[in-house]
Formats: C-alpha cells, sequence, structure tokens
C-alpha cells in the first residue's frame, strides 16, 4: 500500500491554509462543464471573471458540441486531450454526473479538482483523494481566490 492511499483523506481539503495552497499553485485550469457567454450562468461567469484575474482558463464543455472556443480558449472535449499539466480541474456538475468524469480526470492527474459551491459528492472526492489528488467541495474557486487576494 503506497503512502498516498494510507493518508488519503489529507487529500480532502477544507481548511484555509490548504485552500490558499491549492489557489497560489494553481495556473492552468481546466473548467469542466463551461457554459457559453449566452448562458449568464455561473459555470461561464465564474471562469471569466478567474480569467480576468491572470488564471489560464482551458474550457471543458459538456454540452455544446458545435462550439470550438470559450472565453477565447480552444475547447477541448475531454481533460485528457488537453496538452500538457493540468494544476486544476474546476468541476461545474451535478454531484451524480461527476463519477462518469472521474477517469478522464484521473488519466489528467492535476494537483487539484475543485468542486463548486453546492456540488458535493464524497464517493467521487474518495477516488481522486485516494489516487493522491487534492480534492475540494462545496466552495466557490472565485470567492475563495478573491478572499486570499488573487
Amino acid at each position: 500500500m503506497t503512502h498516498a492511499a494510507t493518508d488519503w483523506r489529507a487529500h480532502l481539503v477544507e481548511d484555509d491554509a490548504g485552500l490558499r495552497r491549492i489557489i497560489e499553485q494553481s495556473h492552468r485550469i481546466a473548467v469542466l462543464g463551461i457554459k457559453t457567454a449566452d448562458s449568464g450562468q455561473s459555470a461561464y461567469l465564474i471562469p471569466e471573471a478567474l480569467q480576468k484575474s491572470g488564471f489560464e482558463i482551458i474550457p471543458v464543455p459538456v454540452y455544446y458540441p458545435e462550439v470550438t472556443e470559450i472565453l477565447g480558449q480552444q475547447v477541448y472535449r475531454t481533460l485528457a486531450a488537453i496538452p500538457g499539466p493540468v494544476d486544476l480541474v474546476d468541476v461545474f456538475r451535478r454531484p451524480k454526473d461527476i463519477p462518469q468524469h472521474l477517469d478522464d480526470i484521473i488519466a489528467k492527474r492535476p494537483k487539484a479538482v475543485w468542486f463548486q459551491l453546492g456540488i458535493r459528492n464524497d464517493e467521487a472526492a474518495e477516488r481522486l483523494a485516494r489516487e493522491g489528488i487534492d480534492v475540494v467541495q462545496d466552495r466557490c474557486l472565485m470567492v475563495e481566490a478573491r478572499r486570499i487576494g488573487r
């Protein structure tokens, strides 16, 4: 059994120090479930605000098969298709829809996964944590980034 497997709960991040570390170490953020500008939804507005504050946003929409660009960036249909490393996957999916994305998330090996405010799936979080990936649940990345001064 690996060290990561024995203390997987350490990857479930809930404290301010852990949130700060994830945000400060994240530059490339893949947004799973991003929406388009005309949606007017949080799944567009939050990535837009994060991009304006200096994060590189990589759109990974679940819908909009005809869309090739969001926020001026090329769209990818899976996380694994994104070239290069991804620091953080910001998830805008209903809790029940997260399990279908777990293999793709794990294949990409981000440092962390962030389930947006109102999104919690403890089983999915445990699977990711057991893979050594930090997980934040039920928090708004934009709010937390602004709170720590990013």
